[in-house]
């Protein structure tokens, strides 16, 4: 039975990247360049790293894990485990090596893998967001500021703004990928002493293997301030998912009810209240977000090692590296199937739009003031103590404007009523939306 929910409730693909099994392949994979590496340089005959590619293929994880039980060292029981499938050149493999040559140059594969699937899953939502922008650029709402009923705007400004943030975090994934592509094969304290003077040589050669490339410098470690960037981006990805998930949720409160997320038939919103539709998925990204969030800290921490290198980041990594992936493609996959069967009321909207009796559209009237003559501050005060006066009076503001002269005297009713009009108080909306989404 599983313990962590990562493994079950919120498992996804990314899942496959971080189990034991391929953390021995991509180990594996490592070694295998290794002997490549010194097969070419003349350290070992070719037929040895021919061997221990092939051997490669056949170590088994109970081998390991059993080893491990009796020398309480992971990388070292692989290293046995690989050694005892060679016939005849096991004595080659790990040769010149220490341990987190091998395990971080494996990491930064599994991340820089894991990273590739993110994309993928990061630009079904960009088109999910892109596609509602684009449908809903007129769809005019009002905006809410302080929480409280600002002017209006469209539904595409929202979807749009988002769209924006998600573009920028594409970027910033894909700087993400550029800092963690790095690799060592510099030895105990890095200074490639093992290799005998082909230590450079060895290091450009193994990463061009494996399609990374070589750190310029390390210690026994590659540094960690690498892996604390790639999860900052994992947070600032999940904030947006949790900032797109606070607002869906918001505005799916019962006195407001414009959108709401997907609810199916049979779906149960509370176990005492049958007439529930709680927002639940949206809630359980807001939550999901803080985990990332709060791995940032610990990763932060790992970047001072003391001296060369001590091992109080690998406990923690073991965990944080595996659930901050995890969780975020989890989250992403939970809101790309919100954003597919987002529900909108337009009824909820237009009523809205409309619950203030034309307070919403103050400032327009104060613009309107103020290019017939009247002062912009004037225009303001007027206008602040005619809302007032009809939010006290429960009277719309049209009503109490037609009783002020000095706003019949510049201008009429018709040109009230149609400065009243939110939908054409949008200003250029739907071409910002337009420049926003195109590429």
């Amino acid at each position: 039975m599983a313990v962590s929910p990562i493994e079950s409730r919120y498992a996804t693909g990314m899942n496959a990247l971080f189990d034991d099994k391929a953390k021995l392949a991509s180990w594996l994979e490592v070694e295998v360049a290794l002997a490549k590496a010194h097969a070419k340089l003349g350290n070992m005959p070719h037929d040895a790293a021919n061997e221990i590619e092939e051997a490669s293929k056949n170590v088994e994880l109970d081998r390991v894990l059993a080893i491990e039980a009796e020398i309480h060292h992971d990388l070292m029981a692989m290293v046995k485990a690989l050694s005892e499938k060679c016939k005849k050149y096991g004595g080659f493999v790990h040769l010149g090596s220490t341990s987190y040559d091998i395990e971080d140059t494996a990491t930064a594969l599994l991340l820089k893998r894991a990273i590739c699937l993110l994309r993928k899953r990061l630009l079904i939502f960009s088109e999910l967001l892109k596609k509602h922008a684009k449908q809903k650029k007129n769809m005019v709402c009002i905006a809410r500021t302080h929480g409280q009923h600002a002017v209006p705007t469209t539904y595409g400004m929202k979807f749009a703004l988002w769209y924006s943030e998600t573009e920028r975090n594409l970027k910033r994934l894909e700087r993400a990928e550029e800092i963690i592509s790095f690799g060592k094969m510099s030895g105990a304290a890095g200074t490639m002493a093992t290799f005998q003077g082909k230590g450079r040589e060895i290091q450009g050669l193994v990463m061009k293997y494996l399609g990374l490339k070589p750190a310029k410098v390390t210690n026994q470690v590659i540094q960690r301030d690498r892996h604390a960037e790639v999860v900052f981006v994992l947070a600032l990805i999940g904030a947006t998912l949790e900032k797109i998930a606070k607002e869906i949720r918001n505005l799916q409160r019962t006195e407001i009810m414009e959108v709401a997320e997907p609810f199916a038939s049979k779906q149960v919103g509370s176990s005492t209240m049958p007439q529930k539709r709680n927002p639940h998925k949206c809630e359980r990204i807001c939550s999901l977000a803080r985990v990332v969030r709060a791995n940032v800290a610990t990763a932060l921490e790992n970047i001072a090692l003391e001296h060369e290198r001590d091992l109080t980041n690998s406990a923690n990594e073991r965990f944080l590296l595996s659930q901050s992936f995890i969780v975020t493609d989890y989250m992403l996959k939970e809101m790309n199937k919100i954003l597919a069967g987002l529900q909108f009321f337009p009824e909820n909207i237009e009523k809205n739009l409309e619950l203030t009796k034309g307070m919403v559209m103050a400032e327009r009237i104060m613009i309107g003031l103020s290019s017939k003559g009247m002062g912009r501050q004037q225009a303001h005060e007027l206008m602040r103590s005619c809302s007032i006066e009809a939010f006290r009076k429960k009277k719309s503001l049209l009503d109490v404007l037609l009783g002020k002269k000095q706003v019949t005297n510049l201008l009429g009713k018709k040109a009230l009523e149609k400065l009243f009009n939110p939908k054409n108080y949008i200003g250029e909306a739907p071409e910002i939306v337009e420049r926003a989404i195109s590429k």
